[in-house]
């Protein structure tokens, strides 16, 4: 018997360390997608393990009714590092759960139905989260699904002044996105979709389950533009990869959140998890070293574009969270990336090579990223 959801890449792993991982012959692969941004403090980083390794010998799992220690110790982290006065937080198991709840709550709190999603936008896959999802691919096969939502260009204000009304619940927006092809937000769109809905008596849900705990370079992405939305999501990196995701909101939207809730919220081992996560971030500066390396990386890729030695049109994001957009097929560089050079990274849609590496990558590990792909970007290959 075998999986039939993903088409497996003939790369078998063993073991991850930093930002490597290892196949069973020892074959060693620079890691720049992180498993979609998963381990932002690389791989298997020891604090994390023992974090992970002391908590099962003490206690697998108990519902979330009951306080542990370790879930107290995430709450408490997280309430610590969001944006403004945000120190309400409910944890789930991956960020289209994170997305689904915020979705739930914002309707809840606000007695409205409307959803305002942007086009090109990702925010899962279950069917709430899939209905603010924009691309038809990941639809059609599903519909039909939640009513009620409405997409907008991102970065227009205008329209997004016309479509936010006194029907809507809330607007969803990536302070980047991320699967549509890493297109960051102004600061002064970020801004206006803040005062907009503020002034509806709408929820701001930040979709930062890509975007947040340091990638861009600040530990959420909407504080590049001085905003603290209603509803924050977190998710992949949280807990370097173990599933958790969480949805934190102001005290306005925890006072009428409905009725919601989850059978494996804030398990105790993988609450240990993401504490210890949380605490390397912190403890590190990992969101101001993915501003330096991600300055770096961009300012050479963007050189090397200007200067014709890679066969690239532009460079875009913001930190460690980078888009090469090519001519040719982002799937075919990722493929050589992996066969030719042992550097493991992602497309984003067709034209779109992503990085994501983890936070923790230097200067040294950058240079072999632009080696590689300098091999693979610009020479025969293309």
């Amino acid at each position: 018997m075998s999986g039939f959801v993903y088409s497996e890449k003939p790369i078998r792993i063993e073991r991850g360390e930093g930002p490597y991982l290892y196949t069973e012959d020892g074959t060693e692969y620079l890691d720049v997608g992180a498993s979609y941004a998963c381990t932002p403090v690389g791989h298997c980083h020891p604090d994390v393990v023992d974090a992970v390794t002391e908590e099962a010998k003490d206690l697998f799992y108990v519902q979330a009714s009951y306080p542990v220690d370790s879930r107290d110790k995430l709450y408490n982290r997280l309430a610590a590092i969001a944006p403004g006065s945000i120190d309400n937080v409910w944890l789930c198991n991956s960020g289209t759960e994170a997305n689904e709840a915020a979705l739930k709550f914002a309707r809840a709190a606000t007695g409205r139905e409307k959803i305002i999603a942007t086009k090109r936008g990702f925010h899962g896959r279950t069917m709430g989260a899939l209905a603010t999802t924009w691309k038809k691919k990941y639809k059609h096969y599903y519909e039909p699904l939640m009513d009620g939502v409405e997409f907008v260009d991102y970065g227009d204000v205008e329209q997004l002044e016309e479509a936010v009304d006194e029907d809507t619940a809330a607007m969803i927006v990536e302070p980047v996105q991320g699967e549509g092809g890493i297109y960051p937000a102004s600061a002064e769109y970020v801004k206006a979709a803040r005062e907009i809905t503020e002034e509806a008596g709408a929820a701001l849900i930040a979709d930062e389950i890509q975007t947040g705990l340091g990638r861009t370079g600040k530990m959420w992405a909407c504080e590049h533009a001085g905003i603290v939305p209603d509803i924050l999501t977190s998710a992949k990196g949280i807990a370097s990869g173990l599933p958790m995701g969480a949805t934190l909101v102001q005290d306005w939207v925890a006072e009428n959140h409905g009725n919601h809730g989850s059978t494996f919220s804030g398990g105790p081992v993988i609450s240990a998890a993401a504490a210890a996560t949380l605490d390397v971030i912190v403890e590190e500066d990992l969101p101001s070293h993915a501003a330096e390396i991600g300055e770096y990386l961009a300012e050479e890729l963007g050189a090397k574009i200007e200067a014709d030695e890679i066969d690239a049109r532009r460079v875009r994001g913001k930190g460690l969270m980078l888009g090469i957009e090519v001519k040719r097929g982002s799937n075919r560089l990722v493929k050589n990336l992996a066969l030719k050079e042992q550097v493991l990274a992602l497309p984003a849609g067709r034209t779109v090579l992503r990085l994501l590496p983890p936070l923790t990558i230097d200067k040294g590990h950058a240079d072999q990223l632009l080696k590689s792909i300098d091999s693979v970007m610009g020479g025969a290959d293309q």
